[in-house]
């Protein structure tokens, strides 16, 4: 019950994992508008969030929908939903109430800012989290420009979505131990900062303070792409030795021989930007291949600055499966996204393309039925014995 990234991305993970997940939308879910379909409804986002689930379209504003809805989540193991709390209390769908009637449910519940905030009803979005979560000012650290722009991508939600899929499973665990479920509650803010400051807190994790916030290497202004004889790659000599063997496969000894990349480790902080420039000086002198050959044979990490549109025809990427071109009843050839992970007795997989608005409503509804007529006949048969 969930829309845009966050929820359905979470719940796709787990429809990927082998749940059968029914996603209770509304006619209006924002992850179906834009530009870019076949069919309305049908957009690019939507079927890469949407996949392995059945579509069941509710107004929950509506007694009858509401009433629908609250079967399903009466029938079920997990709920996903990024609801903020007062819309949720007025729909009689919060986690007490719905704890009531289904004590096995896990509610995994997530929104911008903690529910016992002062930010709680605040919208948020990946953008305004990315900014409260300290991204933008490491961004703006790291690349020395005046505003700080957005990482270009949906960040905090995925983040967020990986978060609410673990923390999920973990009280689906706990629920077949116990017979009881629980209330999850998955921040976006404190979920990104944690997720930040794994590496970033460095001299604050000291009490008092050792140094400032921010790791150093990450921060290096020149944490980037190097320019090669014929184009860019990500070339990142992250010891001393790295180093000497980049300049001497370049044909600089002299550069080999600098006390600052002959020390016990490579200092960031201090000779970050000299260590740079020195590498830069000799990235040129080879061609792209030559360098992912070189540092293949001395341990030194390198990648090729592939463009999105090339992922395709990369053979990591099509050998993997991981962009496979598949047929949808009605959208026809479209780009699927693999699944990332491998089970050897468990195989995740793509059962269910993504559905079309409210495709499964009826043969959800009537399973409903059904499971509710077989409940009341086994109900009755019980009280007759």
């Amino acid at each position: 019950m969930a829309t845009v990234v966050m929820g359905p991305y979470a719940a796709q993970i787990l429809g990927d994992l082998g749940a059968d997940v029914i996603k209770i939308e509304s006619p209006r879910d924002t992850v179906r508008y834009g530009t870019l379909h076949r069919t309305p409804g049908m957009t690019p986002l939507n079927l890469n969030v949407n996949r392995n689930k059945r579509s069941v379209e509710l107004d929950l504003k509506d007694d009858d929908g509401r009433a629908r809805a609250l079967e399903l989540i009466g029938e079920a193991d997990i709920l996903i939903t990024n609801m903020r709390i007062g819309a949720l209390q007025r729909l009689g769908m919060d986690y007490a109430a719905l704890a009531e009637a289904n004590p096995r449910l896990v509610y995994a519940h997530a929104q911008g800012f903690r529910p016992d905030s002062d930010r709680a009803e605040l919208a948020a979005y990946d953008e305004t989290v990315q900014a409260a979560s300290g991204l933008l000012d490491l961004a703006q650290r790291a690349g020395d420009i005046g505003t700080p722009a957005v990482l270009p991508s949906i960040f905090a939600d995925k983040v967020a979505a990986l978060t609410i899929a673990y923390s999920a499973l973990a009280a689906l665990v706990h629920q077949r131990a116990t017979g009881q479920g629980q209330l999850v509650e998955v921040p976006m803010a404190d979920t990104l900062l944690s997720f930040n400051l794994v590496e970033h807190l460095q001299g604050r994790t000291f009490e008092p303070a050792m140094g400032p916030t921010g790791f150093p290497q990450s921060l290096m202004k020149g944490h980037r792409a190097r320019p090669t004889k014929d184009g860019l790659a990500m070339i990142i000599p992250y010891t001393p030795q790295n180093c000497r063997d980049l300049f001497h496969a370049a044909g600089r000894p002299d550069l080999a021989e600098d006390p600052r990349v002959n020390g016990e480790f490579l200092d960031a902080r201090s000779h970050g930007e000299a260590i740079t420039r020195m590498i830069e000086e000799v990235t040129p002198e080879l061609t792209t291949a030559e360098w992912i050959e070189v540092c293949a044979k001395h341990s030194i990490p390198v990648g090729p600055v592939l463009r999105l549109d090339e992922a395709a025809t990369d053979p990591y990427v099509r050998e993997g499966g991981l962009l496979d071109v598949a047929e949808h009843p009605s959208e026809g050839a479209y780009r699927v996204i693999g699944v990332p992970m491998s089970f050897s007795a468990t195989p995740a997989s793509v059962r269910r393309h993504a559905p079309l608005p409210g495709q499964h409503t009826e043969e959800v509804l009537a399973e409903l039925a059904r499971h509710s007529a077989s409940t009341e006949a086994n109900s009755d048969a019980h009280e007759e014995q």
